[in-house]
């Protein structure tokens, strides 16, 4: 009010279009004009020389505790077979159990317990003779092959690589189309994982197999992506 009384009329005018002109939402929309989103991707192959598989046995029987016993001698049984292999690493699949109902589905009239073990190598060859052999009295869930931790790392690593100078090779083309330099405001990097291809196999167990030969393996690569979305400031 004390500025009303002392200014002309147009003075005060253009003293609030000025104020007006670099208020808070003024300010916003205009660098908010002057930046840019977009984002950019690359993929780099990663070899699968990693190979993972399931097994697992699956037992029925009205007796709880002997099928455990059951159960149990067999994953003990396939354990000390792959012991024999130095290069695959072993580990329990964890075991479950669940009651099995009659046809009225109110009775128990018996049970039914799973176990499994992952199997998990860089050696290839190992793993399939291995399979091989287990198959007598395991049955085979899912093979897998997939890049090893430090295999997938250097690709994500070199993945990154060709998306940032993809990203400033787009920063670039927006620029000089606008006919104005940029800077680089914000980046986020996100890595998109990978889809490594599967072979699936569900194989019942059963004494014909005893003596099976090695299960067969490809392992082929894995694209590993990385995407980058991030700002641009123009800058006259």
């Amino acid at each position: 009010m004390t500025v009303a009384r002392h200014l002309p009329l147009a003075a005060l005018v253009a003293a609030l279009a000025t104020a007006l002109a670099f208020s808070p939402p003024a300010l916003a929309a205009e660098e908010k004009a002057r930046t840019v989103d977009f984002s950019a991707e690359a993929s780099r192959p990663a070899s699968n020389d990693l190979a993972v598989a399931q097994l697992y046995v699956e037992q029925s029987g009205g007796d709880p505790a002997a099928l455990a016993q059951q159960v149990n001698r067999v994953i003990a049984s396939a354990l000390a077979t792959a012991r024999a292999y130095g290069d695959v690493k072993v580990q329990s699949a964890g075991t479950s159990s669940s009651p099995v109902y009659g046809k009225n589905g109110s009775k128990i009239e018996g049970w039914r317990m799973r176990s499994g073990l992952r199997l998990e190598t860089r050696n290839v060859g190992q793993l399939s003779e291995l399979i091989g052999k287990l198959q007598g009295s395991l049955a085979v869930a899912q093979v897998s092959m997939q890049p090893a931790p430090e295999t997938r790392r250097k690709a994500a690593d070199e993945a990154t690589t060709d998306a940032i100078r993809a990203f400033e090779q787009r920063a670039g083309l927006v620029s000089s189309a606008m006919g104005k330099r940029y800077t680089i405001r914000h980046l986020n990097i996100s890595d998109g994982g990978f889809r490594p291809p599967q072979v699936y196999a569900r194989i019942q167990a059963s004494s014909v197999m005893m003596d099976s030969a090695p299960a067969p393996l490809e392992g082929g690569d894995s694209e590993v992506s990385v995407t980058i979305n991030g700002t641009i400031e123009l800058i006259d």
